[in-house]
């Protein structure tokens, strides 16, 4: 099944993983969770030796291991999990990974935008029910937090702080008296949330000032903040695991050369100290320069020398991908790039040569195309 679809669902993507440790765990489980909390983390974070399993379990998320278990604590109380960091750090899939294993259905989700009403957290109503038969449960639309509560599920609340007061405001009756109120009907008018019912809410770091939550809805959250990964060695796994999946994806048979992965991983790392030395956010890249950015910038060097190139990942390609992706403003991030690519790059490529004279030559090229 999961071959017919584009980006199928942790669920549907480790399904057969899950059914097995299903099938071996006599752990208690809080609520109706399908696994106890050792496997809920042992499947997210992989198996290791002394966990004496008959098989290896891979791990999907790179971070460390008290943020996971403290997601799993939280979860297994009455109180929401928000889930904070910067962009690229892993929250949603880490949020996808929990629901996954917790309750097999990660898929009951609100997109937090400015356009997200009231009705996309609780209910609303099919105007051609209502208009042939009148308003009754059967005529409404309940939300993806509506139908979690009503199945014992985990919902999921995705740039909560990117919707407005008033939808945030509507949450916290939600995850304080766990049922949503029905007032347009006169019986069956209250939607009571089941055991295993909670929510799980990202946010982004960068958008304090946009909708901060108030001191009562953050009362009702736990919050464990992911960190963007420095660790050059943590770094590295996450870019490859997300390569093979991508190769695996477009069936693609193309190797990464481990030289040009460390010229990716040191040119982030470099970008990252200029931009932390700064003075003004006019010196900075207005990139995140997240790891999930490095993986973009690789999927589309990748592509590109499967489709245009001669199917070998090349250092000029990675340096264009690289340009292409994090140049957003003109032309301060092609200034801020120039400079790197002439302070940093030119120094290295002289001092360390390998593949770095023509990742110096493909920034290059590609910083005069776009100025």
């Amino acid at each position: 099944m999961s071959d017919e679809i584009l980006r199928p669902p942790a669920e549907v993507k480790y399904a057969e993983e899950l059914d097995w440790l299903e099938s071996i765990d006599d752990a208690p489980k809080p609520f109706t969770w399908r696994l106890s909390p050792r496997m809920v983390r042992l499947f997210i974070l992989g198996s290791e030796r002394a966990d004496g399993l008959d098989r290896e379990v891979s791990q999907k998320w790179f971070g460390d291991r008290s943020f996971v278990e403290r997601s799993i604590v939280t979860l297994a109380s009455d109180r929401g999990l928000l889930l904070i960091g910067d962009p690229g750090t892993g929250k949603s899939w880490l949020a996808e990974l929990l629901a996954a294993a917790i309750c097999r259905n990660s898929t009951l989700v609100v997109q937090g935008t400015a356009g997200t009403t009231e009705d996309h957290i609780k209910y609303s109503w099919n105007v051609s029910m209502v208009i042939a038969k009148g308003q009754s449960r059967a005529s409404m639309i309940p939300s993806p937090i509506m139908t979690a509560m009503e199945t014992g599920r985990i919902g999921r609340f995705e740039e909560l702080t990117r919707s407005t007061s008033d939808v945030q405001d509507a949450l916290i009756s939600i995850l304080s008296e766990k049922y949503i109120s029905i007032p347009e009907l006169s019986t069956d008018n209250i939607a009571f949330a089941q055991p295993g019912f909670s929510i799980i809410a990202t946010a982004n770091s960068r958008d304090r000032g946009v909708n901060d939550l108030s001191s009562a809805l953050k009362r009702r959250f736990n919050f464990v903040r992911i960190p963007v990964v420095t660790n050059k060695k943590s770094e590295a796994e996450i870019v490859r695991f997300r390569t093979v999946e991508l190769l695996r994806r477009h069936e693609i048979e193309l190797e990464v050369p481990p030289t040009l992965l460390d010229i990716l991983l040191q040119s982030f790392a470099d970008l990252r100290a200029a931009s932390a030395a700064a003075g003004s956010d006019d010196e900075r890249l207005e990139s995140a320069l997240s790891t999930a950015e490095q993986i973009g910038v690789l999927e589309d060097a990748v592509l590109h020398s499967n489709f245009f190139g001669d199917r070998t990942l090349r250092a000029e390609t990675l340096a264009g991908s690289l340009v292409g992706s994090l140049a957003r403003r003109s032309p301060e991030d092609l200034a801020i790039l120039n400079k790197y690519w002439h302070g940093v790059v030119e120094p290295r490529s002289k001092q360390d040569g390998g593949e770095w004279p023509a990742f110096l030559e493909g920034g290059r090229q590609a910083i005069s195309t776009l100025s």
